[in-house]
């Protein structure tokens, strides 16, 4: 049910989500400036998924421009939802996040979250559903870069990350790692915050949950994090 046709929807299933994502992710400087406006302007294009009544899954997407090559990709999740709201002659669905409340995870409702957002692109005639994915498993290799990450594969050749493995089994195709996708910056008295850990000297820190490091600077105040992402292509049909 998208956010046009279910309105009610939107406050608990953020009670249900809020803390699916880590604390630091939802302090991102370019995200949040535009977040606020996508049930606002764009409701049509965010949903939730319902088991009966109870809320499954809450989806947030996006129409963008975009030509179709990887040159014209946006600069990550910040690129893409500048370009959405910034720019006209959307052709394409962005993917933004799927987010699944913990007593759901594990049962394959995000994909068929996925599948939905797949449908939502195929009604409005859009060419294509790209995704800047957050790979689940990254956080677990924080240190290895997100180009060799991407490419990691088990022994049966289906790619290694879970939620990248997700969407190549609906037909996904990797387009190219993200490396500089979403940006966050705070005081290190706000990252100690999210983090949960203490950064006494500058430096480059691995923290809990985090897909790459977080760069401090204690002469500046100031925490520097750049989140990598994946950006995958499903092809949508007429």
């Amino acid at each position: 049910m998208t956010a046009s046709e279910r309105p009610d929807l939107l406050e608990p299933a953020w009670e249900l989500t809020k803390d699916v994502l880590p604390e630091y992710n939802n302090h991102g400087d370019v995200l949040n400036r535009y977040w606020g406006r996508l049930t606002e302007e764009l409701p049509d294009f965010q949903f939730h998924v319902l088991d009966g009544e109870e809320i499954a899954a809450r989806a947030r997407s996006l129409p963008i421009r975009w030509d179709g090559s990887r040159d014209d990709l946006p600069a990550g999740i910040d690129g893409a939802i500048a370009r959405g709201f910034d720019e006209g002659a959307a052709d394409t669905l962005c993917a933004l996040v799927i987010m699944i409340p913990a007593a759901r995870q594990g049962r394959g409702v995000s994909r068929m979250a996925l599948e939905g957002m797949v449908a939502i692109a195929r009604e409005h005639g859009f060419k294509a559903l790209i995704a800047p994915v957050r790979p689940s498993w990254k956080e677990r290799y924080p240190l290895a870069p997100i180009e060799r990450y991407a490419s990691w594969r088990r022994s049966d050749g289906l790619l290694l990350d879970p939620w990248m493995r997700v969407h190549e089994r609906l037909g996904a195709e990797i387009l190219k790692p993200e490396p500089h996708s979403l940006r966050i910056t705070g005081t290190v008295a706000e990252w100690e915050g999210w983090t949960g850990l203490s950064f006494p000297e500058s430096g480059e820190y691995v923290f809990p949950q985090g897909l790459a490091t977080l760069g401090i600077d204690r002469e500046r105040d100031r925490g520097s994090y750049w989140e990598p992402n994946v950006w995958m292509l499903h092809r949508v049909g007429a």
